[in-house]
């Protein structure tokens, strides 16, 4: 066994962070066990040196990441900052002073994965970011190196735990979206400022590496369409439910039929209740990949929190560690197919439509009209009338979401409807 510790650096030291510290100091002989050689906290920067930090030694701890990267002893740094700089900038460093990188920044990678992994292949050296997407969920390795003899046609997931539990919230409780969302705050699963969660951004980073990975091309943030669960609604849950479903914040990456390109989309789905997601509760992920030859694989887990996002850490900084001791380097980026990734309005899908109408002989033939003029077929009408105003639900058959979206303006613009009060897609059957 190498006596020699390979050194790590760590860049942050937050929720994660000090969770990956402590971990490393408490089963220090266990890891050196499994690696094959001892490895040694060798340096933490942070933005608040003051601040108590416990298990840490303060001699360890700097507010000057570039040094500590740049001081010729550093074989790994561990990066937990979050968003995109100083993290892309550190990275870089890294990579130019011959350090591979664990990273837990599914931002910076969903935007710039492309250029990082080149800059890690240029040096020889690796570039791992298990815990970017789904936590503790081993989900990032299995699909680059366990189905790397496969060909993955769709992922489908529950990728944000925030959202997660909002929902099933709204769903078990009856409670509306923001009595959830303060629910949350208070356990401290939402952040003060939730946005990056209940609009989708956080779960469209994940769907972007995730697509990358599962398609073999490059899907950057943008590629991924994108709706928040803001606007979901108890009446909402109330229409699942007469049709036998619940609604999740979805992440859906597909590759077309005829294989010649992929799409990505994050936003909230009815999905029936005798589909697995359905049954995922609380602040946990689930995602389903369907191979070709391994057929559909569902993975489940915690997917935030401290320690959870640190054994995912730990996991790749001891594959790190071991391609270090074996001179080699793990997979980098498979980008060999170069597949376009084509807009939401060529995803084929089903819609749920609630309309606010003239309770009056005619508006039905009128509003079916309007869908037949776009060439989306109904597949079930519920109508409910009182007082001159009525409700009306449509759900559609699989049709181009263009073409589901030009109905539903089209709808817009009929005197005898008063209002679109809902759009939801319906998926997993």
């Amino acid at each position: 066994m190498r006596t020699r510790p390979l050194k790590v650096a760590l860049l942050g030291c937050g929720v994660v962070g000090s969770e990956v510290a402590r971990i490393m100091t408490t089963h220090a002989d266990d890891l050196t066990a499994r690696i094959g050689a001892p490895v040694e906290l060798a340096g933490v920067a942070v933005r608040r040196p003051s601040k108590v930090r416990e298990g840490i030694d303060p001699a360890l701890v700097t507010t000057d990441a570039t040094a500590l990267l740049k001081r010729g002893d550093i074989d790994i740094a561990i990066e937990v900052i979050g968003g995109i700089e100083p993290a892309r900038t550190l990275i870089t460093t890294a990579f130019d002073h011959g350090i591979s990188v664990v990273s837990a920044n599914k931002a910076l990678l969903a935007q710039d994965g492309a250029a990082l992994h080149a800059a890690a292949e240029t040096a020889g050296l690796d570039l791992y970011y298990e815990a970017a997407v789904a936590g503790a969920i081993p989900l990032v390795r299995p699909m680059r190196e366990s189905l790397a003899g496969d060909k993955i046609n769709r992922v489908m997931g529950i990728v944000n735990g925030t959202t997660n539990f909002i929902l099933d919230k709204m769903d078990s409780t009856g409670a509306g979206y923001q009595e959830a969302l303060d629910e949350a705050t208070a356990l401290g699963y939402a952040e003060a400022d939730p946005t990056a969660d209940v609009e989708g951004y956080d779960a469209a980073a994940k769907a972007a590496i995730l697509a990358g990975i599962a398609f073999h091309t490059r899907v950057r943030l943008d590629d991924v369409y994108r709706e928040g669960m803001t606007e979901v609604s108890a009446a909402d849950f109330a229409s699942a439910k007469r049709m036998g479903c619940t609604i999740k914040l979805l992440a859906i990456l597909e590759r077309a039929a005829d294989g010649e390109s992929v799409t990505a989309r994050v936003h909230p789905a009815m999905i029936p209740l005798t589909h697995p997601l359905a049954s995922v509760r609380e602040a946990y992920n689930a995602v389903f990949v369907e191979a070709e030859a391994a057929g559909r694989l569902m993975f489940y887990g915690p997917g935030a929190g401290g320690a959870p996002t640190a054994s995912a850490v730990l996991g790749d900084l001891v594959a790190v560690c071991r391609n270090k001791l074996a001179e080699a380097t793990g997979p980098g980026e498979s980008a060999y197919t170069q597949l376009p990734v084509s807009p939401m309005g060529d995803v084929v899908t089903r819609y749920h439509i609630s309309l606010d109408v003239a309770d009056k002989p005619g508006v039905l033939a009128q509003v079916a009209t309007c869908f037949a003029e776009h060439g989306v077929s109904i597949d079930t009408v519920r109508q409910q009338g009182k007082d001159g105003e009525a409700s009306l639900v449509v759900v559609t058959h699989r049709a181009p979401d263009a073409a589901l979206s030009g109905t539903v303006e089209a709808l817009r613009k009929l005197d005898t409807v008063r209002g679109v009060s809902s759009i939801m897609r319906v998926e997993g059957e």
